[in-house]
């Protein structure tokens, strides 16, 4: 049997399948559902500083191959995150890792501070798709500046694995991946949402209540490969595929682009169950091609 083990900058994982932020929960929501022991890691939903009611609703809606929505970073802050959800997730037997969100480099540096103090989360997931406040909106993550200023932030009050989710929404991602690579990143993920806009005709109005959303599933893969390609050329640290993954060979694509890892978002909502069939896909693949380890594809593109 191929050995599917991997490591994202010490982060040792029993195989490449992690769960995409906002899509799985605290992970605890799926314990019925799924041996969360098979999965390599599990991002848990964005927490923020202060408590966040996110946008009103409607704020999810269908599209071809895919979904849009804005729910906003609803979470409950991370002081309710540290006192209720992780003496809940702390004996789960997988990677249980934090997306950590902000509307400043400070608000972002005192949040990872507080999940620094957990000794059973061995990771941080930032994500730099937000919008800096103090700017206009723009998020953190559009510009190298903005980018390298949070992770710089962060890398100062935060020393296990550090995470940096990459927006596609960009001139050029592999820029804003060097620029966090520099800034202290040990890892980075991508793609987060790409920006999109549905309405509906009869209303006349758009579906979505803030009228643009992020778009995710099989209708963004393709973007997602080509992002992936791109950042681990330029980049030495361990990249981290997600975007409309929705089976084994997708998931294989992405290796061989050169991801470490991957994360499967919009897929859980079809199949709770969707990370460790990939998982084992991606086992059978590599057995079926005769293949060792999963190292043995990786960056081979």
């Amino acid at each position: 049997m191929a050995d599917i083990r991997t490591n994202i900058a010490g982060l040792q994982m029993v195989n490449p399948v992690m769960t995409a932020s906002g899509t799985f929960g605290y992970g605890l929501e799926f314990a019925d559902l799924v041996d969360l022991s098979q999965i390599g890691g599990i991002i848990m939903k964005g927490t923020t500083l202060n408590p966040r009611e996110g946008n009103d609703y409607p704020r999810m809606a269908e599209t071809a191959s895919g979904m849009l929505n804005c729910v906003g970073l609803q979470n409950k802050g991370v002081d309710y995150f540290c006192e209720h959800i992780y003496p809940k997730v702390k004996e789960i037997p997988s990677n249980m890792i934090v997306n950590v969100s902000g509307s400043s480099p400070d608000d972002y540096a005192a949040c990872a501070a507080r999940i620094n103090e957990l000794d059973a989360i061995p990771a941080i997931e930032l994500n730099i798709s937000c919008p800096n406040v103090k700017q206009g909106g723009m998020a953190f993550g559009v510009t190298t500046e903005g980018a390298s200023q949070v992770v710089k932030a962060v890398r100062k009050v935060y020393d296990k694995t550090l995470i940096v989710k990459l927006s596609p929404n960009v001139t050029s991602i592999a820029d804003i991946a060097r620029s966090v690579e520099d800034a202290g990143a040990d890892a980075v993920s991508l793609i987060n949402t790409l920006m999109g806009m549905s309405i509906d005709i009869e209303r006349r109005k758009p579906r979505l209540s803030i009228n643009t959303g992020g778009l995710s599933g099989p209708a963004v893969k393709p973007v997602a490969v080509r992002c992936v390609w791109q950042v681990a050329k330029a980049v030495q640290i361990p990249v981290i595929g997600l975007g409309g993954i929705m089976s084994a060979e997708d998931a294989i694509e992405f290796f061989m682009v050169g991801a470490s890892a991957i994360e499967i978002g919009t897929g859980n909502f079809i199949d709770p169950a969707i990370s460790v069939k990939v998982a084992q896909g991606i086992s059978n693949w590599l057995d079926c091609h005769h293949l060792e380890s999963l190292h043995d594809i990786i960056g081979i593109i």
